[in-house]
């Protein structure tokens, strides 16, 4: 995996905030005016808006990119949108393209002029790679998914409410996501902030670093950067208790909560999304609060925190929740590699596995008092015509998808109300009375506003689960994952 040269020195911590853990059973229901008891996140990966969504009817959407001049941008300097398949195929090899989508390739893209506005015309400039590592991608990140296999998104934006002003909340990549969607931040300090993915698996707190005695050079490291523009690619161990999560307000209210998603360890069909997008195996007082070494020495294990039960491995126990009746308050569904969209997946599941959950919960009793909100984790390289407002020097990232779907959803509505990550965040923290963790949480505009309570409740319609490819034959296995790998110059995120 590439790795950026460090540029800067390492600052101090800031201390922990945020309330404790709690082990009540769940009790809590909410607000008597708010008839959402249960609220789904979804978080596909790596897709931008027009991805997605380009000529969609009343969407703020484009057909045709900016670019900057060269042999391939030339006249107008726009770009027509291509259709690309989700699994994108690398001629006859089931693999598919990864595109720059880190925080550098951010920049690239984004080209902002003398005022800080980003100009959105510097995608033809990136080029393939988790991090920019491959061959230059010149016109590829200007395309959408094929009609045929984006139909069931469309389908939901149509029946339900479909925002097209939500942002990623940072300028990196899938690890920042993953920890933005818990906390609403990822600041490490007053001046420095986490940016883009570890560089060994797991990205949490089971991997190689300081606990276990490892040399230096054999640390799992997180990047940080900082306010001066500094990049230290050895800044820190992905084992976080800098910041609180949404795990602290619900549990000091007592409301449930589940996060599902696939295992982390190798298997017959592991694909290691489990080790790079749970995002609460990197915060230490859910993963590892402590560890212990092997009673023969060398291997550390993390003796995990009292929340860890919430972390519900594999992601399929979801649809157990449901059939049982025990579906928590607050969900996150994690897709595996294969369901995710991710273009190196070299797989399109991803509609496949977001039908099947959204029809386990609308052919439900929890259908009545439940919201889904569906999003992709951040752009993935892929070009977007709206741009994203420069707050800080670490947000906002580019614009992605956000599909609501609900009984209270206003039907067949587009929302252009500007969202990011936090957006979602203190919609939870609103519709359960949990206060607030005080991150982008408390500075972005609630999804709220989405949802109409005096409406005729949606009906729930249920949908014919799309076509998917036989993955499971294209590659399975930790040999398999390793060829994505290769492919993809790095672990695909």
């Amino acid at each position: 995996m590439k790795r950026f040269e460090a540029l800067g020195l390492f600052v101090a911590i800031a201390a922990l905030a945020g309330c404790g853990s709690g082990t009540t059973p769940a009790t809590g229901s909410a607000p008597a005016a708010r008839p959402i008891q249960h609220i789904v996140i979804m978080m596909q990966e790596n897709r931008s808006f027009d991805n997605v969504f380009a000529g969609f009817p009343g969407a703020d959407t484009t057909l045709e990119g900016a670019c900057l001049p060269a042999p391939w941008c030339k006249g107008s300097h726009m770009i027509k949108l291509h259709s690309v398949l989700l699994e994108s195929y690398k001629g006859g090899a089931k693999i598919g393209k990864d595109l720059d989508h880190s925080h550098r390739g951010f920049g690239i893209e984004c080209n902002a002029n003398k005022a800080n506005v980003c100009q959105n015309d510097g995608f033809d400039l990136i080029n393939f790679g988790e991090s920019g590592q491959s061959a230059p991608a010149r016109t590829y990140p200007y395309a959408y998914i094929d009609r045929k296999e984006s139909a069931p998104y469309w389908t939901l934006a149509k029946q339900y409410t479909l925002a097209d002003k939500m942002f990623f909340t940072e300028t990196a990549s899938s690890f920042i996501a993953h920890q933005s969607i818990l906390a609403g931040t990822v600041e490490i300090s007053s001046d420095s902030s986490l940016t883009d993915q570890p560089n060994n698996t797991p990205w949490g707190c089971d991997g190689p670093g300081p606990h276990n005695n490892n040399q230096h050079d054999q640390y799992t490291w997180t990047p940080l950067l900082f306010k001066d523009g500094r990049y230290k690619v050895d800044g820190m161990f992905p084992c976080f208790s800098q910041y609180a999560t949404m795990a602290d307000l619900l549990d000091a209210k007592n409301f449930s909560w589940k996060f599902y998603v696939d295992s982390f360890k190798a298997g017959p069909d592991f694909d290691f999304s489990g080790a790079v997008w749970d995002g609460f195996d990197a915060i230490k007082k859910v993963a590892c609060p402590t560890g212990h070494l092997s009673p023969s020495g060398g291997k550390y294990f993390c003796n995990r925190g009292r929340d860890w039960k919430n972390v519900s491995i594999p992601n399929t126990s979801f649809f157990s929740a449901i059939s049982s009746g025990t579906l928590p308050s607050v969900s996150w569904v994690i897709p595996s590699l294969h369901d995710s969209d991710h273009p190196a997946s070299g797989c399109n599941g991803g509609p496949w596995w977001v039908t099947k959950v959204v029809n386990a919960v609308g052919t439900s009793k929890y259908w009545k008092n439940t919201a889904i909100i569906l999003i992709w984790d951040d752009w993935g390289g892929w070009y977007d015509n709206v741009p994203p407002d420069q707050i800080t020097y670490t947000r906002l990232g580019f614009r992605v998808p956000m599909v609501v779907i609900s009984p209270f959803a206003k039907p067949g509505a587009i929302s252009h109300t500007q969202y990011d990550t936090g957006s979602i965040l203190r919609f939870v923290e609103e519709n359960f009375g949990l206060g607030s963790l005080g991150t982008t949480d408390a500075s972005s505009t609630s999804i709220g506003d989405i949802f109409n309570y005096r409406q005729k409740p949606n009906k729930f319609v249920p949908a014919r689960e799309p076509p998917v490819l036989n993955c499971g034959k294209i590659h399975t296995g930790p040999a398999s994952m390793q060829e994505i790998i290769r492919e993809d110059g790095g672990i695909p995120e």
